[in-house]
C-alpha cells in the first residue's frame, strides 16, 4: 500500500484516478511515499525518510527543494502542458487588455456611479481617453516555444498577427506543433528591435532572471507591449519602471504583480490566474497522479525535473531501482554485486541528466535484504527500491 500526503487541495478527478486497493491518500498522513503539491511552500519542510517522490500539478517548482530532493533520491515531477491552454487563454487575452485600454476604461466607468442620467454623455465624452491600436498587422515576438509558446503563436496567426519566434532549444514536438508560418528570430535581440508584442514563455533560472532589463529594452521600438505569464523574475523592475517613463514600453502585464509593479503606471497587474480554470487543475492532477502511480508502481519516470526520463516495460521477476550520482563505473560496480549472488538480468535501462543518473534493472530472482544493504552502499547510489 502506497502513502500519498496532498499539501493542497488536488482536483477529485485526479485522485479518483488512484485504485484504493493499493493507494491512501490525505492532507495529514504518517511516512508517505509521495507528495502531491500545487502551491504549497516545501522549501523550508522536513522532508520523511519515505519519501521517495513529489509531484507538483503544474509547471513552476519553485516551490519545492530540488538540490535537497536530487541528494536523496527522490524524484520531483512536473506536468508541463497541462495548464497550457488556460495560460495561452490569458496571454491572448492580454494582448487586447494591453492594446484597447479596456482594464482602464472598466476601471473609469465604474467611477462614474452616482451620475445618473449624465452616463451615457460622459461615457460618450470621455471615452477616446481610452482607444488604442488593433492587434491585426501587428508583430508579436514569442521568446520560449515549449507547450505554452506555440499555442500562444500559433493562435496569434490566427488572429492576423505576424510572429516571430526564439528558442534555441526548440524540442521536435514544439516544432511539430509550431505553425510553418511563425518566422524564426535569428536572435533574441533581433526579436526584441522587430516586435510590436513581446511575450515571455521561458522558465526562471540564472540565466533567465532579470533577461529583461535596460539593455535589452533599448532595443525595443518605443510603445512596445510586454507580456510575462512565465515568472516575476524574468523582468528588471526598475529598468522597467524606467522604460515605461520614456515611453519605451507602453503596457506591461504581468500575471506575477508585486508591491513596487503595483506601484507603477501602464502596468496591468493579474493575480496569477494562468492555470486558474476548472479544466486546468483537472488536467494537471491528473497528469500528476499518472506519472506517481507510474513511478510507484513501476519505477518509471516521465516528465521529472531533477532525473532522467527512463521508461522500460517489466520483463523480469522483480525490479529493481537505482539512484546515483552520474560518476564513472557506477554501473561497473552495481553488476558486480547481483552477479555475486546469481542474480539473473532480464532487461536493463540506465540514463543520466546532470549530475544525476537512474536505472532500472529487471530480475528473475527474488531480491534478499543483504543484497540490497550491498547496493546501498556503494559509493554514490543515493536511493535503492524492490518493486
Amino acid at each position: 500500500m502506497f502513502k500519498i500526503k496532498t499539501l493542497n487541495k488536488i482536483s477529485p478527478n485526479g485522485m479518483r484516478l488512484l485504485p484504493p486497493d493499493n493507494f491512501e491518500y490525505a492532507s495529514e498522513i504518517v511516512g508517505p511515499d509521495a507528495v502531491l503539491v500545487r502551491s504549497f511552500n516545501m522549501l523550508e519542510m522536513e522532508l520523511p525518510p519515505s519519501l521517495k517522490a513529489i509531484a507538483r500539478a503544474g509547471a513552476g517548482v519553485n516551490n519545492i527543494p530540488i538540490s535537497k530532493c536530487s541528494e536523496r533520491g527522490i524524484v520531483v515531477f512536473n506536468t508541463p502542458g497541462a495548464n497550457a491552454n488556460a495560460v495561452k487563454e490569458l496571454v491572448l487575452m492580454a494582448l487586447f487588455m494591453s492594446s484597447r485600454k479596456v482594464y482602464q476604461g472598466i476601471t473609469w466607468a465604474k467611477g462614474l456611479i452616482g451620475k445618473g442620467d449624465a452616463v451615457p454623455k460622459l461615457v460618450e465624452d470621455g471615452k477616446s481617453q481610452f482607444d488604442g491600436p488593433e492587434i491585426k498587422g501587428k508583430k508579436l515576438g514569442v521568446v520560449g516555444l515549449g507547450a505554452i509558446g506555440v499555442m500562444v503563436a500559433n493562435d496569434a496567426e490566427s488572429l492576423g498577427m505576424e510572429v516571430i519566434g526564439y528558442d534555441p532549444f526548440l524540442t521536435v514536438d514544439s516544432a511539430w506543433g509550431l505553425s510553418r508560418t511563425v518566422r524564426r528570430a535569428l536572435s533574441l535581440d533581433s526579436l526584441f528591435a522587430e516586435s510590436d508584442y513581446i511575450t515571455l514563455h521561458v522558465p526562471l533560472n540564472d540565466k533567465t532572471k532579470s533577461m529583461i532589463n535596460r539593455d535589452k529594452l533599448a532595443l525595443m521600438k518605443k510603445g512596445v507591449r510586454l507580456l510575462n505569464f512565465a515568472r516575476g523574475g524574468l523582468v528588471n523592475n526598475k529598468d522597467l519602471q524606467e522604460a515605461i517613463s520614456q515611453g519605451v514600453v507602453a503596457f506591461y502585464v504581468t500575471d506575477f504583480p508585486d508591491e513596487e509593479l503595483l506601484k507603477m503606471d501602464n502596468v496591468i497587474p493579474i493575480p496569477h490566474l494562468g492555470a486558474s480554470t476548472p479544466e486546468s487543475e483537472e488536467n494537471c492532477a491528473v497528469m500528476a497522479v499518472l506519472q506517481l502511480m507510474d513511478f510507484l508502481e513501476r519505477g518509471n519516470i516521465n516528465n521529472s525535473v531533477n532525473f532522467p526520463e527512463c521508461i522500460l516495460p517489466q520483463s523480469g521477476a522483480k525490479r529493481i531501482i537505482i539512484a546515483n550520482r552520474n560518476v564513472p563505473n557506477m554501473i561497473g560496480q552495481i553488476t558486480p554485486v547481483l552477479a555475486e549472488k546469481k542474480i539473473n538480468i532480464a532487461d536493463m535501462l540506465n540514463k543520466s541528466r546532470g549530475d544525476f543518473a537512474y536505472n532500472i534493472i529487471d530480475v528473475d530472482n527474488n531480491i534478499s535484504d543483504d543484497l540490497m544493504d550491498k547496493l546501498k552502499k556503494i559509493e554514490g547510489v543515493l536511493m535503492v527500491r524492490v518493486i
